[in-house]
């Protein structure tokens, strides 16, 4: 009855908004360029000291790519090809800065500062040519990187935290983390959410960090960002403006936006379905399908994938596939990275076999194609 009711749900979710007849697969994969465990040596060290990092998969896998886990990624990537001769390709959904740890020490935790991530991958082993690799990727074809947000953390509530010398933020700042949560916990010591408002001064600032963000994505991308995704589906719906002047003409996200609430600090459900305009007239790219192996625990992700896809299908939607950059990442666990690749290459070998006449895009090129109707 479970499986029945989930069917109906996935099915009523993907009536409204636009169609196709066209076979398309958009691979959405966020995080990619953020901090989170440093490395496995810091994972145990704060294990020890009795932090449960192992109740958490974003704290027991989640890192920098490294040069071998791109290597490895982009093998797969390289080796399956659509109806018309074109590898899959990942929406590789980034993060352009991440906190400068020296300089906030340096300003007596009393100055925010942040560092381009390219920067940042130069201070961790076996990341010194991942931007390369990037770039090979994005020459490709096969790894396409759009805006995530300036960096996945809220600025101001870490900056409060920082200025207690007790707390858990200063605690792990030694160990050039931020935040240990999985993101939507909520909690004082949870800053994933970027976007997140605790008063309606907050406007100004997040105004200015989707400006800065978009600008440094397109120095280090020498290209701009179609589409966002906040970080954990946070946004107010105040923020589309700055976003629509920056370039941004989609949203990627679930079914449903999340937008705070000023006044009790709750998160409003904004349903959204693929195709649908706001007043701006940017559109809304809903995800329908998920690949997540490293946090939830499923017996057969084909069969899960494949009948997914299937509903989408049947009502005439593209495939959008959600999964977090934390399924391929191996330096904290180099068992999660090939356990997960090895899954993700017979699924898409499945999906080719079961649709010959599939198509890989990217979500900015959805997006070109759905506001070209």
């Amino acid at each position: 009855m479970n499986e029945f009711i989930e069917k109906v749900k996935y099915q009523i979710a993907n009536l409204p908004g636009w169609r196709t007849k066209r076979k398309l697969v958009v691979i959405e994969s966020d995080d990619w360029g953020s901090i989170r465990m440093p490395s496995r040596e810091v994972y145990e060290t704060l294990l020890k000291k009795g932090f449960p990092l192992n109740k958490t998969s974003y704290n027991r896998f989640d890192s920098l790519a490294s040069e071998d886990d791109l290597a490895a990624l982009f093998e797969v990537l390289y080796s399956i090809k659509d109806m018309n001769g074109n590898s899959v390709k990942i929406t590789a959904n980034t993060i352009v800065a991440n906190p400068d740890f020296d300089k906030i020490e340096q300003s007596g935790f009393t100055e925010y500062h942040y560092e381009p991530f390219t920067e940042t991958l130069k201070k961790y082993p076996n990341h010194s040519n991942s931007f390369s690799i990037w770039q090979e990727g994005i020459n490709a074809g096969i790894f396409r990187p759009q805006f995530h947000g300036r960096e996945h953390i809220n600025v101001q509530r870490w900056m409060r935290a920082l200025s207690d010398e007790n707390s858990i933020a200063r605690e792990i700042f030694k160990y050039k983390m931020y935040d240990l949560s999985i993101g939507l916990a909520r909690s004082k010591d949870a800053f994933m959410e970027a976007l997140q408002i605790d008063s309606e001064d907050d406007f100004g600032f997040q105004s200015a960090y989707i400006n800065e963000g978009l600008a440094l994505f397109k120095k280090i991308f020498n290209y701009s960002s179609k589409t966002f995704i906040a970080p954990c589906y946070v946004w107010h719906s105040n923020l589309n403006n700055s976003l629509k002047s920056n370039g941004v003409e989609a949203f990627q996200g679930s079914w449903y936006q999340l937008e705070p609430n000023v006044s009790d600090n709750s998160l409003k459900k904004i349903f959204h379905y693929t195709g649908q305009k706001n007043d701006l007239d940017q559109i809304y790219l809903a995800r329908n399908v998920f690949f997540e192996p490293s946090e939830i625990k499923i017996k057969d992700w084909n069969k899960e994938v494949i009948n997914k896809m299937k509903l989408a299908f049947r009502t005439g939607k593209p495939a959008i596939i959600q999964s977090h950059r934390m399924n391929f990442i191996g330096s904290i666990d180099k068992e999660n990275r090939d356990k997960n690749l090895t899954m993700f290459s017979e699924l898409l070998n499945l999906i080719i076999k079961t649709w010959p006449d599939v198509e890989f895009v990217a979500s900015d090129e959805l997006a070109d194609l759905i506001l070209s109707y």
